[in-house]
């Protein structure tokens, strides 16, 4: 910890007052006013980068043609298209069926893996925490296509119980398959909230309801889940929020059977007409906004009021874990093995063998056919080979830099309950009410329609921009967090001196969370490295990702080539996800 020190050669020098006459240094006006001053700064910039997008999709919505045709006037009628085609209610009652389905997956089986990991006894807890979780740091669209090589219609498993059953018992390209995959792929983010509400409960209440002779599954559902009710119902939302903003697997499991969501719907209209319809997409964007707001809004609500959930005080309480037994062992270790081989095993499993063999299909043995020929492909085409470059870029510097501007967001809201911080709350959480897809594409119409912007716009810096925005909430949320660990007393020995609240933070409080910025700047990397979404509409040649090339090759049926990205994409997200642990990032909190 870096304590406050004076400096000499300090300009203005602090002024040096006795500590018996603290109580007599007059209220800091000027020192209220650099806060506010600084607070407005960033509020404004933040709403010019959250609303300005925001805007541009509701203008465009109003009109019958693009924003930049002189011709476009204000009409409904792209309201009016939207609102009587039939493929709009249908990609809306598949987005609703979902999202309530893989909540329906996901929540269960979150809770069960939280109370197995953090309340029991069960071996390799540490080794198996870590490892839970690795499907959320992995792109959707590459977990899809992994599912895809694994238990596809030509899928290594398939094939293998054709050969065995003549035939298999499940239909991948299917609403129930898009849903199962969603589900599964989704249950570490509810581990990861009620789990770090579980660690901090008293086990006196379970070690009572164990003593009456109830069994661990009857302690679990009637003491421990009522009591991380609170954290299980923000994992709900959240999920569900998610599952509105899906697009990755739904794009790929869904379009080889005509299945459509809201999120492949807005992507459809591209093609749907032969040209770009800018109103309709927009139309459908600003639906699915309303639709989410209201789970943003009470996202924002639960967190707010999250302390009066508290189980603890500010005594310690006594926690220990129960003790499974030889039978629990075997069976909590077989559901906990069983969930990783169908969630980690099977998807990261199809793409490494994918990724190496250059024949595929039914009849064809896959270990006779290896080769590394993908990979050459990679470094010889130009593109894909400055789509990995980009994304080593964007994650790692643009990662840094996005760290910079969060903790200047997070410093603007530090210890504030006015007004001010309710707006910074919303602006922040706003783009969580957008997919990653949509971000993109209102950021791409932003660099068509500002003039100073125009030539950015077949640049990283387009990219860099609509990424801080969509991994905005989750940063603040890694910093406001790393913010709260520092002492008030702190902070308010180094204003009784004289010092700025720019000094204090900069020789206070910055330097005390530097190893929390470090661990978070891991952290952002790996949302980078694992966005797909984004830069769809931003790609140009020159702004290639890893994701967006993914999503790209899809429709030329490149599979080699995907194979090979993927692969790429779940090294390079194994090894941040190694930095980010070794740099002390908590994952699990």
């Amino acid at each position: 910890m870096t304590a406050y020190t004076h400096s000499a050669t300090s300009t203005p020098p602090f002024n040096k007052v006795a500590a018996d006459d603290v109580s007599r240094i007059p209220p800091s006006i000027p020192r209220a006013g650099e806060a506010q001053n600084f607070r407005r700064i960033v509020i404004g910039l933040l709403a010019i980068a959250v609303l300005a997008p925001i805007v541009l999709i509701a203008y465009q919505s109003f009109l019958d043609g693009p924003f930049f045709d002189a011709n476009a006037k204000l009409a409904l009628s792209a309201y009016s298209y939207i609102l009587t085609d039939e493929m709009f209610y249908s990609a809306l009652w598949n987005t609703i069926i979902m999202a309530f389905g893989m909540v329906a997956i996901a929540c269960p089986l979150g809770a069960a893996l939280s109370f197995l990991l953090t309340r029991t006894d069960v071996k390799f807890r540490k080794f198996l925490e870590i490892i839970v979780l690795v499907p959320m740091f992995i792109s959707p669209i590459v977990l899809a296509f992994g599912y895809t090589v694994a238990v596809g219609p030509s899928g290594f498993i398939t094939m293998l119980f054709r050969d065995v059953f003549g035939g298999a018992p499940w239909s991948l390209y299917s609403l129930a398959g898009i849903v199962i995959v969603t589900g599964l792929s989704h249950v570490p983010h509810v581990y990861l909230y009620v789990s770090a509400a579980m660690r901090n409960l008293p086990s006196d209440l379970e070690e009572a309801a164990r003593s009456t002779g109830a069994p661990i599954w009857r302690v679990c559902w009637d003491v421990t889940v009522p009591m991380v009710l609170p954290a299980l119902v923000f994992a709900t939302a959240l999920n569900l929020l998610i599952g509105f903003e899906m697009f990755g697997i739904p794009l790929v499991l869904g379009d080889p059977s005509g299945i459509v969501v809201l999120t492949t719907y807005v992507y459809k209209l591209t093609s749907l007409f032969g040209v770009p319809m800018y109103q309709l997409m927009a139309v459908v964007v600003m639906l699915l906004v309303l639709l989410t707001l209201p789970l943003v809004w009470y996202q924002r609500r639960l967190l707010r009021h999250s302390r009066r959930y508290a189980a603890l005080g500010g005594k310690g309480a006594r926690t220990t874990v129960m003790r499974l037994g030889r039978g629990g062992q075997i069976i909590a270790l077989s559901i906990i093995g069983l969930w990783l081989f169908v969630s980690v095993l099977l998807p990261i499993g199809g793409i490494v063998l994918r990724a190496f063999v250059d024949a595929w299909g039914q009849g064809i043995n896959p270990f006779a056919h290896m080769t590394v020929r993908h990979f050459a492909n990679l470094v010889e085409v130009p593109s894909l080979f400055r789509g990995i470059t980009n994304t080593i870029i964007l994650s790692v510097v643009g990662g840094g830099l996005a760290i910079v501007i969060y903790l200047m967001i997070g410093l603007a809201g530090h210890r504030n309950r006015g007004i001010s911080s309710s707006v910074l709350d919303y602006l922040v959480l706003l783009p969580r009410a957008m997919p990653g897809l949509i971000i993109g594409l209102a950021f791409f119409w932003l660099f068509l329609f500002v003039p100073f912007l125009v030539p950015l716009r077949t640049t990283l810096i387009s990219l860099l921009a609509a990424y801080i925005i969509v991994g905005l909430s989750y940063g603040l949320r890694l910093l406001q967090g790393t913010l709260l660990q520092v002492s008030p007393e702190l902070e308010e020995a180094a204003r009784t001196t004289g010092a700025t609240i720019s000094r204090t933070w900069r020789d206070v409080t910055i330097p005390i969370i530097r190893p929390g910025l470090v661990a978070a700047w891991a952290l952002i990397m790996i949302v980078f490295l694992r966005d797909y979404a984004t830069g769809i509409y931003l790609m140009s040649a020159g702004t290639e990702v890893i994701g967006s090339l993914i999503v790209s090759q899809l429709q030329s049926g490149a599979m080699d080539t995907i194979a090979a990205l993927a692969f790429v994409s779940i090294l390079l997200t194994g090894l941040g996800l190694s930095l980010a642990l070794r740099l002390g990032a908590k994952i699990h909190d």
